[in-house]
């Protein structure tokens, strides 16, 4: 399993930035895909998911409205669209997926919101 992410930077604040995630080494089309981040001292946390097929989604309240989720089975990637970016969603974001009895991660790719 391969993730790997691009698309990060820096941005100022109300921004917007496109990350992708280009997977290999699974059959991407069968998982749920999700991105996560992590801020200097903070938890990983979830932002959003994706179903294997692109029709259900999911976010995290703190980025609801503002990131958008979305997949291309026929390119294996996933997608990270996020506008009206705040300081607080300077964080590395990570591409995952879960194939039993684990998860897979992305090396990492950071954006940094200035105010």
């Amino acid at each position: 399993v391969q993730l790997v992410e691009s698309g990060g930077g820096l941005v100022q604040a109300e921004g917007s930035l496109r990350l992708s995630c280009a997977a290999s080494g699974f059959t991407f089309s069968r998982y749920e895909m999700s991105w996560y981040r992590q801020a200097p001292g903070s938890e990983r946390q979830m932002v959003a998911g994706i179903s294997s097929g692109g029709g259900n989604k999911n976010y995290a309240d703190s980025v609801k409205g503002r990131f958008t989720i979305s997949r291309d089975n026929a390119s294996k990637t996933v997608f990270l669209q996020m506008n009206s970016l705040k300081p607080e969603d300077t964080a590395v974001y990570y591409c995952s997926v879960y194939i039993l009895p684990r998860h897979y991660w992305g090396q990492g790719t950071q954006v940094t919101v200035s105010s």
